[in-house]
């Protein structure tokens, strides 16, 4: 088990980014296993800190008939192995209250989902255990609206946050970056993090979430370029077609190494300029 507050001060001492990444649900354990490997091959040629992410459960989902994932105890089975094997810390998100605890058993960083982010007893439940949390923006919220959720967590007496941008709404079926919300929410004195494959979500077509991942690169590239994202979050897959949740905005596993390598790179011009 990583110790909560030595692995807050990893991450937010890091000279680069840190990196958030795995399939979006957990799928077989061969997959899941091959997936963690290659991830941390990356961060270790790279120099970057990596948590590994999936979900046991995704209790949003469009349809009724979607794929929700493996459950809270097999799942968090699968995510014990992959920390134990590779030396990950992980992180996976909660739903309900009554997940926390066996939630904090596994995770070293406990994720509220978008959509979950203005529950109040869901969140100081997760605050409540000492684990780092990491608050998504709801895609309905002005980024300035976090302050009053990074408020409950905060009334935990538990300091080890992360804010994490993912789009907001624009119109129905589509979702937008206001880069602006990197710096306005940064100043809330919390690590920033892009989430750059559920920001290119086409919410709720059909009976599935679409998506636009042609345009993950940039948009991952483009927010390390403003100096304000100290995390970014890529859900990845070695064939996103196949993936049995969010097919349509994963990226290719295939493709992480090229595309991690140019935001250090970019990373690193910014940081001389800004």
């Amino acid at each position: 088990m990583f110790d909560p507050l030595l692995l807050y001060q990893v991450l937010t001492a890091s000279k680069t980014f840190f990196l958030i990444a795995g399939p979006c649900v957990i799928e077989q354990e061969s997959l899941m296993m091959h997936t963690a490997e290659t991830l941390k091959k990356i961060s270790e040629a790279e120099n970057i800190p990596l948590i590994f992410k999936s979900s046991y459960t995704k209790a949003n989902r469009t349809s009724g008939d979607s794929f929700s994932g493996p459950g809270i105890e097999q799942g968090l089975k699968i995510l014990a192995q992959i920390k134990k094997e590779f030396t990950l810390p992980i992180i996976t998100d909660v739903h309900e209250t009554s997940e926390v605890c066996a939630v904090a058993e596994v995770a070293d960083i406990i994720q509220i989902p978008a959509f979950l982010c203005r529950q109040t007893a869901l969140i100081i439940t997760a605050g409540q255990t000492g684990k780092i949390i990491n608050l998504k923006k709801g895609q309905f919220l002005a980024p300035e609206d976090m302050t009053n959720q990074v408020d409950k967590v905060l009334s935990t007496d538990n300091h080890l946050l992360l804010l994490t941008e993912r789009g907001s709404s624009f119109g129905y079926h589509n979702l937008v970056v206001d880069f602006r919300s990197f710096p306005i929410m940064h100043k809330m004195k919390f690590p920033i993090v892009f989430d750059a494959t559920h920001s290119m979500q086409k919410p709720s077509i059909s009976k599935t979430s679409g998506g636009s991942p042609e345009y993950t690169p940039m948009m991952a590239q483009a927010a390390i370029a403003t100096g304000f994202v100290q995390g970014l979050f890529l859900e990845t897959h070695p064939n996103p077609s196949a993936a049995l949740s969010d097919s349509n905005t994963q990226f290719p596993l295939a493709s992480m190494e090229k595309l991690v390598h140019r935001c250090v790179e970019i990373q690193k011009v910014s940081l001389r300029t800004i």
